[in-house]
């Protein structure tokens, strides 16, 4: 997705688009080398806490450790069926 295609509120496919659009470019080093030197302790602090949250609140366990982890059987973790 083009930025200037990023864009809210017209439908749920289109913000998810957008948002995963906007992950994307969030997370581009060149981005992250610039901006994370410049927030606050309480910023990466409430970032951190933020996504998170919303980790716990939307993937099993065994989601979080495969998908985000890269974790594909953690030990003491039965396989998701």
């Amino acid at each position: 997705m083009d930025a200037h295609e990023i864009s809210f509120g017209w439908d749920r496919t289109t913000d998810e688009r957008s948002l995963a659009a906007v992950l994307e470019r969030f997370s581009r080093p060149a981005l992250l080398a610039a901006l994370l030197p410049r927030l606050s302790d309480p910023e990466i602090g409430d970032l951190v806490d933020h996504l998170s949250r919303l980790m716990r609140r939307h993937l099993s366990e065994g989601e979080y450790h495969r998908l985000f982890l890269t974790d594909p059987q953690p030990a003491g973790l039965e396989p998701e069926v």
